[in-house]
């Protein structure tokens, strides 16, 4: 017996929609504006049963093959045996990067004094599925880049400063690392955030399905 919809949690339900919303575009079974309008209602909604009406009607069940591009496009990447303890990054009077494919230690040290830092965990490889930011910002700022599919969990105190996270909800939940920033920020701030738009990975990520399945032809 399967569980009544109004008892399942409402972001399993998101998930499964907006898989099929893809898959059924990738087929052409939706013309990209539907896809787009009921994307956005899948993505934004509150309820349970609008959601799951975006995708009653269409006709394709997702395959394995999606599954595995799918888990392929979105799953954050890890590497276990390139797993380094610690690494300290000072910023005063000036700025440091770290971006790319960059491997992440469990544990980041950040001092920003008068300066600031990038760390783009966008295309990074993981090596543990929590990593502890410490920072120190006095007269400056760090920029965290992340993934969609993390979860962030801010502890630092600020003293005339700030700390401004602003993510979407965490459709995949794959493999998801926990980012944990702690420590001390004084007329100074710190902005998490994503580079891109969860919903235009989505769009990108259906419009190479719909390459791959042969449908744009």
């Amino acid at each position: 017996m399967s569980v009544p919809l109004q008892d399942q949690p409402i972001e399993q339900v998101r998930e499964q929609v907006i898989d099929k919303l893809i898959y059924n575009y990738g087929q052409g079974a939706l013309s990209l504006e539907a896809f787009e309008r009921r994307l956005d209602i899948a993505m934004e909604s509150a309820d349970a049963t609008e959601i799951e009406a975006q995708a009653q009607d269409l006709p394709h069940q997702i395959s394995k093959e999606y599954e595995r591009s799918r888990s392929s496009a979105f799953d954050v990447t890890y590497d276990a045996g390139r797993r380094t303890e610690n690494e300290t990054i000072f910023s005063v009077l000036g700025g440091s990067t770290r971006t790319g494919a960059w491997v992440v230690p469990t544990e980041i040290t950040s001092v920003s004094i008068m300066g600031g830092s990038e760390l783009d965990f966008s295309q990074a490889v993981f090596t543990s599925q929590q990593v502890t930011i410490r920072v120190f910002c006095l007269f400056g700022g760090d920029n965290i880049y992340v993934p969609e599919n993390v979860n962030v969990v801010s502890r630092a105190f600020c003293i005339l400063g700030g700390n401004t996270i602003d993510l979407p909800p965490v459709i995949h939940r794959r493999q998801v690392p926990t980012i944990v920033i702690e420590g001390l920020i004084v007329f100074g701030g710190i902005d998490v955030k994503i580079k891109r738009s969860i919903k235009k990975r989505l769009v990108n990520f259906a419009r190479s399905m719909k390459q791959m399945l042969g449908a744009d032809k």
